[in-house]
C-alpha cells in the first residue's frame, strides 16, 4: 500500500503572513548559496561604490570568517540601517530594470547575508563621521560610532550558524577556499584598474597571501593583458589573440587563445556581459562553435571574453545570482563571438602556440644525473652562420639537395613513389632563404618530419599534418565559393516529433538549406525532408534532426550538419595528403613550408594538434649544455 502524500491533508490550513526573519532566511538560500556567494556579493558591492583597492580575508574556507575592506565612497551613517533592509538600493531607482550599469541592483546580498550569519559594517562616506552596525541572525542593532579613515569593512563570521542544515551541505574548508579564490579572480579580470589582494587568515594574525593583483596602467587592452597575464599566467597571454570587433550595437573584446594552446575542460573560459561575470550556456556554446573545425571533441578552447552592450539589450534580472544573461536577439551575440574569433584565428595565419616547443623540450631532457658539464664554447660567428647557410643551399648549376635525392624519391623496396603534391614550387635550383618565417628545409627524417632552419633555430614539420590542413583548407574555399551541393530524395523522409521540436527546427530551416539540408512541415509535428547534402552520401535523416534538436536546446543554436559536412571534408584531406613514407625533394619540401606560411590555420592539423614544433637555439645549447 503506498505512503500517504505528505503535501495533501484532509485539514485546512490557513493562509499565514511568514515574519520578516523567515522571509530573509528562506531569500538568503537563493543569494548565497556558499561562502564564495558571500564573497561576490561583497566584492562586487565594493566596485559599484568605485574602489580601487580591494582586499578580501577568510578563515575556515569562509565558513568562520569573510572580510571585505575596500576604500570606495562608503555609506552615510544615516543610511546604514536603511542598507540593511530588503530591496533598499542606491544603485536604480525601480523605473526602468533593464537600465543597469552596477554589479547589483537588488538590494538583497546584505540583508540576506545578516539573516544567515553576524554581520558588521563599518563605514565613512566622504565629509562625514565612521559608523558600525551589526546584525546577527537578522536581530540588528546600532548604528555607533566607530574609527575609520575612509571607505568600508564588512566582516561576515559563523556564515550560516542560523540555518545549520546549509552548513552540512558546504564542501571542505579547502575546497570552498578555491571557490573564494574563483570569484575573486574572476572580478579581478573584469576590472584591471583595481587592485586585488586575497588572504587565508585561518589561525589569525596576517595569514598567507594566496593572491595579489595590483592595479593596471596603460588602455584598456594593455592593462587586461597585464591582469591576464597576473591571473592566468604569462603562458596564457603570450599564446592568445587579442580580440575587437563590433556589430549592430555589440562589442565584443578580449583574447582568446591559439587551438594549440588548448586545455581537456572549460576551466579557462571566462565569459563578461558589460563587465558582469556570467555562465551561459548560449554563450559558451558560441565559443565552441567558434573552435569547432580546429580542436577535438575532447579539447576545450581557453578564452577572456568581454561582451559590452547598451543595457537595454540585454536581460540581468534573470536569476538572484545574476549569472545568466538574456539577450534581445540572441543570434546577434552569438554569430558576433563566432565570426569574431574565426577572423582572429585566421589572422594568425600557421602561428602555433609556444607550449608546443616547451613540452617537446621537456621530452627532450636528459635523465637527472648529476650536474651537467659546461662547455666553454663560444657561440658562431654571424658570418660564420651565414657561410654554413650558404653552403648548405642549392647553389644554381651545382649539385644540390634534390639531385642528389634523385635516387630516394623511390618508396621503401623499390617500388616507385606517390606522384608530386600539387603545391607552389619555387624556381629550380633557386637559393631558398632561411630568413622566412618556417625557415629553409634542410632534411626530411624518417620519411615523415621536415627539418627545416631559421636564423635563430630549427623548424620540425609534420609533413603529413601539415599537408592534411592545407588541402583541408582549400576544399573549404571551394565549398564555400561553390556552396553544398544538395540530393533530393527520391521519397521524402517524414519525421514524427512534438509540435515544440517542430517548430524550432522550421525556424532555422533557412540556415539548414543553405548547407543542403531542406525540411518542410508536413502537418501536426511531422516534418519532410525533402533534400540531404550530396557529400554526406546516405543519411538517417531522424537521427540527425534529433540531434540537432538536442543541441538547439543545449546551446541556442546547432552546427550538427555544419560539422558532418567539415569532417567528410577532413576525411577527404586525410586521404589527399602528403603521406607518412612519402620521401620528398628539397623543393617539395621548401614549397610546402611556403604555402604553409600563405595558409590561415595552418599551425594546427585538423583535430587540433601542432604541425610543426619551432627550437630556439638557445634551447637547444642548453640540452647540451652550451649556456
Amino acid at each position: 500500500m503506498p505512503a500517504p502524500d505528505p503535501k495533501i491533508s484532509d485539514a485546512r490550513r490557513a493562509i499565514r503572513q511568514l515574519d520578516e526573519a523567515a522571509i530573509n532566511r528562506i531569500a538568503a538560500g537563493e543569494v548565497v548559496e556558499r561562502p564564495a556567494s558571500a564573497v561576490k556579493e561583497l566584492v562586487e558591492n565594493a566596485l559599484d561604490a568605485g574602489a580601487r583597492r580591494i582586499d578580501v580575508a577568510h578563515a575556515g574556507g569562509g565558513k568562520t570568517l569573510i572580510r571585505v575592506v575596500d576604500d570606495g565612497h562608503g555609506i552615510a551613517v544615516e543610511d546604514l540601517p536603511l542598507a540593511l533592509s530588503r530591496h533598499a538600493t542606491s544603485k536604480i531607482d525601480g523605473s526602468d530594470l533593464l537600465d543597469i550599469h552596477t554589479f547589483g541592483f537588488r538590494g538583497e546580498a546584505l540583508p540576506s547575508l545578516g539573516a544567515v550569519g553576524r554581520l558588521t559594517i563599518t563605514s565613512r562616506g566622504a565629509g562625514g563621521d565612521a559608523a558600525e552596525i551589526s546584525v546577527s541572525g537578522g536581530r540588528q542593532s546600532g548604528p555607533r560610532p566607530a574609527a575609520l579613515n575612509g571607505g568600508t569593512v564588512v566582516e561576515l563570521r559563523d556564515l550560516f550558524f542560523a540555518t545549520p542544515a546549509r552548513l552540512k551541505f558546504l564542501r571542505s574548508d579547502r575546497a570552498e577556499a578555491q571557490a573564494i579564490g574563483d570569484v575573486v579572480k574572476r572580478l579581478a579580470m573584469a576590472e584591471p584598474f583595481t587592485g586585488f589582494t586575497l588572504r587565508d587568515v585561518t589561525g589569525g594574525g596576517e595569514g598567507r597571501l594566496s593572491f595579489r593583483a595590483d592595479p593596471e596602467s596603460g588602455d584598456l587592452f594593455d592593462a587586461l593583458h597585464g591582469r591576464l597575464t597576473r591571473v592566468l599566467g604569462a603562458e596564457f597571454t603570450a599564446n592568445a589573440l587579442p580580440i575587437d570587433t563590433a556589430r549592430e550595437g555589440l562589442h565584443l573584446t578580449g583574447y582568446a587563445a591559439l587551438p594549440t594552446y588548448s586545455r581537456g575542460s572549460g576551466v579557462a573560459q571566462y565569459l563578461y556581459v558589460n563587465g558582469r561575470p556570467v555562465r551561459d550556456k548560449m554563450l559558451y556554446g558560441a565559443l565552441r562553435a567558434a573552435y569547432m573545425d580546429f580542436l577535438s571533441r575532447d579539447r576545450h578552447p581557453a578564452a577572456v571574453l568581454f561582451i559590452d552592450c547598451d543595457p537595454h539589450l540585454v536581460d540581468v534580472n534573470v536569476h538572484p545570482a545574476k549569472a545568466e544573461v538574456r539577450f534581445r536577439e540572441p543570434g546577434l551575440a552569438r554569430g558576433l563571438i563566432v565570426t569574431g574569433l574565426r577572423h582572429a584565428l585566421a589572422e594568425a595565419g600557421h602561428r602555433a602556440s609556444t607550449t608546443v616547443a616547451g613540452a617537446a623540450l621537456g621530452a627532450m631532457r636528459p635523465e637527472p644525473g648529476g650536474q651537467a658539464r659546461v662547455y666553454q664554447m663560444d657561440r658562431p660567428s654571424p658570418g660564420a652562420l651565414r657561410a654554413a647557410s650558404e653552403a648548405m643551399a642549392p647553389q644554381p648549376g651545382a649539385p644540390g639537395l634534390a639531385e642528389r635525392q634523385a635516387g630516394w624519391d623511390a618508396a621503401p623496396g623499390g617500388s616507385p613513389a606517390q606522384a608530386p603534391w600539387s603545391g607552389r614550387v619555387e624556381a629550380s635550383g633557386a637559393p631558398v632563404r632561411q630568413d622566412q618565417p618556417l625557415g629553409a628545409a634542410r632534411a626530411q627524417l624518417h620519411e615523415n618530419y621536415i627539418v627545416s632552419q631559421t636564423p635563430d633555430g630549427i623548424i620540425i614539420v609534420d609533413q603529413h599534418a601539415a599537408h592534411e590542413r592545407l588541402v583541408y583548407e582549400t576544399l573549404k574555399a571551394q565549398m564555400a565559393e561553390n556552396g553544398v551541393a544538395a540530393q533530393a530524395l527520391l521519397i521524402p523522409e517524414i519525421v514524427e516529433m512534438s509540435d515544440g521540436d517542430a517548430a524550432r527546427l522550421l525556424e532555422i530551416g533557412p540556415d539548414l538549406a543553405r548547407i543542403g539540408l531542406v525540411i518542410e512541415p508536413f502537418g501536426g509535428g511531422a516534418v519532410a525532408v525533402r533534400e540531404t547534402p550530396a557529400i554526406l552520401g546516405v543519411v538517417d535523416a531522424c537521427a540527425m534532426l534529433r540531434d540537432i534538436l538536442d543541441e538547439l536546446a543545449e546551446a541556442g543554436a546547432s552546427q550538427t550538419v555544419q560539422a558532418r559536412i567539415e569532417a567528410v571534408l577532413a576525411r577527404v584531406a586525410c586521404h589527399g595528403s602528403v603521406r607518412s613514407g612519402r620521401r620528398m625533394g628539397a623543393e617539395e619540401m621548401n614549397a610546402l613550408l611556403r604555402q604553409m606560411e600563405a595558409t590561415p590555420h595552418s599551425g594546427q592539423c585538423n583535430h587540433g594538434r601542432p604541425t610543426y614544433v619551432e627550437l630556439k637555439l638557445a634551447d637547444i645549447e642548453r640540452l647540451f649544455g652550451r649556456a
